[in-house]
This record gives C-alpha cells, structure tokens and sequence, in this order.
C-alpha cells in the first residue's frame, strides 16, 4: 500500500479573535486576584474534559501570562510554573499533560501558530520558539545544568548554569528529541525523533540532523519541491 498524503490542518488554521467577554474576564482576574489564587483555581481545571473546561483553561493562562494570544488551544494536564514569564502566541497549541517549567525571572516565548505535542517537557528558563515551529509528543528542552563543582558536595547542591536556547521560525523537532543548554535550531531545520542535541550546537538552517548525538544527514535546501 502507497503512501497516503494529506492536508495539513493546524499550520493552516486561521486566527480568529477570541470572545470579547472572554478576554475582558481574563483581565478582570488578573486585575482582582493574585497570582496564587490563579493558579489554584487553573489546577481546578487541568482536567476537565469538555468545551467549558477547555475555555476556563484559556481564560486562566490568558490571566497568568505575560501575553497571551487569540485562538490558543489548552489541552488536558498542561503543567505550568512561573507562567508571568510566559509569551504564547496566536493558535498556540499545547497539547495533554504538557510541562512548562519556567523561572521566576526568566523568559519562555511560544511564537504563532506554533504547535506542542502531548507529554512534551520544558525546562523554559530563557527559551524561544519561532513561529510555525512544530514540537513532537514527549520531546524535551533542557535549559540548564549544575555546575557539579565543588566536588566535595552533591551536584544537586551546585550552582545552576541557565543557557538560551533558540529554535527558529519554521524548524521541526521530533518526537522524544531532547535538546540540551544553549542549543539553536535552525530556520527550518528538522531534528529527528529520539535524537539529542548536545549543549551549545547549532543546527544549521534547513538542516535535517538525526542522531545520539545529532549527525547532519542533509540539507532541505535544493531538495525537489
């Protein structure tokens, strides 16, 4: 049997304004609660599984975040920490049991359009994706590291090294791909399921990279249309 080709459906979704009461209720939350009490009541939330549950999750993270866009799709058990550092832009799709974990003084940025899939991980301390980046169920950033030095006491307790790490407009990571501190993926680019990224690469744009750690497999550049 041939292969099957289909349409692409989120890539392709057009933004449409979110309701006006809805956002005017986000902004009264954020206005009249504190941020604790915001998130208690988004954990209340997480699961609900239904059309109002999905609503109370967007009007929520709209109220937590720093900036929030139009048409943004929660899925179930999306985990947050820190959302104020967080900027997700318009048809965002975060899909189920997703984990931002960001730092109260850092900076997370999920450009338009951008979609995540089911069990993805971040550690989002200083982390940015482009717009139309595409992020495979379970893959994984690692933003930061322990220095693991002085040696006469538990890397646990170690000063904590926090790198950027930078995935370009357009890029494709895989499923199960872990990218380590201070990586920068491409415009374009397309990492390979189950690869990792070793710290401080940078994955050329329209790259297709694979690998344990990541080899270049070839460039997207010339390739037939």
């Amino acid at each position: 049997m041939g292969d099957r080709v289909v349409k692409a459906v989120h890539g392709l979704r057009a933004v449409q304004p979110d309701a006006a009461d809805e956002v005017a209720e986000s902004a009264r939350l954020r206005a009249s609660e504190p941020r604790e009490a915001l998130l208690e009541r988004y954990s209340a939330v997480m699961w609900v599984d239904s059309a109002a549950g999905a609503t109370a999750r967007r009007v929520l993270l709209r109220a937590l975040c720093k900036s929030f866009g139009n048409g943004v799709r929660v899925g179930l058990g999306v985990l947050v920490l820190h959302p104020h550092t967080f900027e997700i832009g318009d048809a965002v799709f975060l899909g189920n049991q997703v984990y931002l974990q960001g730092r109260h003084d850092g900076r997370f940025v999920i450009g338009a359009h951008s979609w995540i899939g089911p069990q993805a991980y971040f550690d989002c301390r200083d982390t940015e994706l482009g717009e139309y980046v595409g992020w495979g169920p379970g893959a994984k950033v690692l933003g930061s590291e322990h220095t693991g030095l002085p040696l006469d006491v538990p890397v646990i307790q170690t000063d904590l090294v926090i790198k950027p790490v930078r995935v370009l407009r357009w890029s494709d990571v895989g499923t199960n791909a872990v990218l380590l501190p201070g990586v920068t993926v491409g415009e374009g680019a397309i990492v390979g399921a189950g690869s990792i990224v070793p710290r401080d690469t940078r994955i050329d744009d329209y790259a297709v990279v694979s690998g344990v750690p990541v080899r270049f497999m070839y460039s997207r550049k010339g390739q037939p249309a």
